[in-house]
């Protein structure tokens, strides 16, 4: 009867979702480009995401997850779940002489794939790698996937280019040209990682990083894709804003007590732009690439599904930051790019040099300006402010900056025999981070997170495990979450946030009250601003935060211009 008794106990045990030595989860994570708060289906947007709607139907949706305002930060903090300036890119791939700016991972840290693949996880990673500082063919490539804890590697060392022809396109550590005449990067990512969850044995776990470039500029989509948004956006941007607005509030996905930020004073009420044509052009593209990357979304969950893997892999769903306001090629009138008319035509076997191509493959000169329309090979344009205002909506600023529009990432997390079935389809207010998945990767994983790797002593993580979320429960985060970016800073402890712009002082907001940051508290509170700005700049100096610009680095990206000699 003991026996009996005993074995009924050690059934039950191996059933729950959290006790599996030996059934390790398979892992997930999806990592979409510049893509804004309020633009997938599930968050609120009107663009056709199907897929991961379905999978925040049936998994938890964190509605104050936080990334780091910019593209390589975000991925050097999510692989390693340290603070970016701990992983050595502070800023952008430029190399500066301080430990936080150096432009590569540095080896006082480890990726998820150093981490998991000794728990005996098969490694892949697909898409944009951006935390290298080497992208050409004969150059080193200790940075690169495989060097990283990567056992496949199909992607961009890069961090931007053509969807049509993108520049270090890779497989493994040997650049390769486009595959195809109808070759389409979305696609290809998508692809590759649905063929690496077919092909890996079933008697070991995975762990596949797929990192799309949608929906960075260029806007490139196909014509198929484009066309299921004609007429969508002709009522412009501020109907499209409200809209959203209305949506996520009758959602539950935001507080009543938050209202929807002013449109930027630099985006132009909709009746007074003049050329609606184009703009509506940009945002029916921009749709298409989401879109189409939702498509190739649920081709992967499909391939898992397929190999019986999908009830077991914790997936996540995730952006890089928010909508991107920058004016790539959206300045002067239609014009050729810089040395269109004497670049060579490429052949198929030749590689692309150039992250923004001369000419297409079959010749044309790719284009820029106010009125070119976006979508084909021959043009590299970004979809503009007003838009990126849309996509954050409701919240102030983009990427770049650390007001609310530039970090907030929705986070979908699905996982059905590991998430509480009293948890599915909810919403999960927990502030969380960037940070926090490395370390719910090591706990679901049933990894160790080395004191030392390669040699090298390594740091120890900064975020915390996601498991309560999962469960129903709280974080209990014992520390703040921290930002700075290009001089642009701020704290979260709690329902308080400090924020700042470089160069301007701290504002104080109560988040639970005003998550939209329109209600400045810092001169009726100068205490906890000042007790939240000393826990800051304690930050700052342990975590390799200097004064902004660093060296030679420019906010934007480039090298400063050496002064004229008198």
């Amino acid at each position: 009867m003991r026996l009996r008794a005993l074995a009924f106990m050690l059934l039950t045990f191996a059933a729950t979702p959290f006790a599996r030595a030996a059934d390790k989860p398979d892992i997930v994570i999806i990592l979409a480009d510049d893509m804004g708060y309020s633009d997938i289906g599930c968050f609120g947007g009107e663009i056709k995401t199907p897929t991961l709607d379905r999978l925040a139907k049936d998994g938890v949706r964190l509605t104050q997850f936080y990334n780091t305002a910019r593209c390589c930060p975000t991925r050097a903090s999510l692989l390693t779940g340290r603070y970016p300036h701990q992983a050595g890119i502070g800023h952008m791939m430029q190399e500066t002489p301080f430990p936080g700016y150096k432009g590569n991972l540095n080896r006082r840290c480890v990726t998820i794939g150093e981490v998991l693949r000794p728990a005996g996880y098969v490694t892949g990673a697909f898409g944009k790698w951006h935390v290298a500082r080497d992208t050409k063919p004969d150059g080193p490539k200790f940075n690169w996937p495989l060097q990283r804890g990567f056992d496949r590697f199909y992607g961009t060392i890069h961090g931007g280019g053509s969807f049509y022809d993108p520049t270090s396109l890779c497989r493994g550590n040997d650049f390769i040209p486009p595959d195809r005449p109808s070759f389409y990067y979305t696609d290809a990512i998508a692809d590759e990682a649905a063929k690496f969850v077919r092909e890996t044995e079933q008697a070991k776990p995975l762990f596949a990083y797929v990192a799309f470039t949608a929906t960075h500029w260029p806007m490139h989509a196909k014509p198929d894709d484009i066309a299921k948004y004609k007429g969508q956006y002709d009522k412009g941007w501020d109907a499209i804003r409200e809209a959203r607005f209305r949506r996520m509030r009758d959602m539950g996905l935001l507080d009543p007590m938050w209202g929807l930020s002013p449109r930027d004073e630099k985006a132009p009420p909709w009746a007074d732009e003049s050329a609606k044509e184009w703009n509506i052009r940009c945002m029916e593209v921009y749709a298409a690439m989401l879109d189409c990357m939702d498509q190739g979304i649920g081709r992967i969950v499909s391939a898992l599904r397929d190999t019986g893997r999908l009830d077991n892999t914790l997936l996540f769903f995730l952006a890089d930051n928010g909508g991107c306001a920058e004016a790539m090629g959206r300045n002067g009138p239609e014009r050729a790019v810089a040395g269109a008319d004497t670049a060579p035509l490429l052949g198929p076997g030749d590689l692309q040099p150039d992250m923004i191509p001369k000419r297409t493959r079959d010749g044309k000169p790719v284009r820029q300006g106010i009125g070119v329309l976006p979508g084909p090979a021959d043009t590299f344009i970004g979809y503009g402010l007003p838009w990126a205002n849309v996509s954050n909506t409701p919240f102030r600023e983009y990427k770049h900056w650390v007001h609310e529009g530039g970090i907030s990432s929705p986070l979908v997390i699905h996982w059905p025999k590991g998430i509480a079935e009293n948890q599915r389809n909810a919403f999960c207010a927990e502030p969380a981070h960037l940070i926090d998945i490395m370390a719910t990767c090591v706990d679901f994983g049933g990894a160790t997170y080395p004191k030392q790797f390669a040699g090298e002593k390594i740091q120890p993580m900064e975020g915390v495990s996601l498991r309560p979320v999962l469960e129903g429960g709280r974080l209990m985060r014992p520390a703040p979450i921290f930002w700075e970016h290009e001089g642009n800073r701020a704290l979260r402890q709690g329902r308080w946030k400090i924020v700042a712009k470089h160069g301007k002082p701290w504002e104080l907001y109560d988040l639970d009250k005003d998550r939209s940051e329109l209600r400045d508290l810092a001169t009726s509170e100068p205490d906890r601003v000042k007790e939240l700005s000393a826990l800051w700049d304690a930050w700052a100096a342990r975590a390799y935060v200097r004064p902004w610009p660093v060296g030679d680095l420019t906010e934007e990206g480039g090298k400063r211009p050496a002064k004229k000699r008198r």
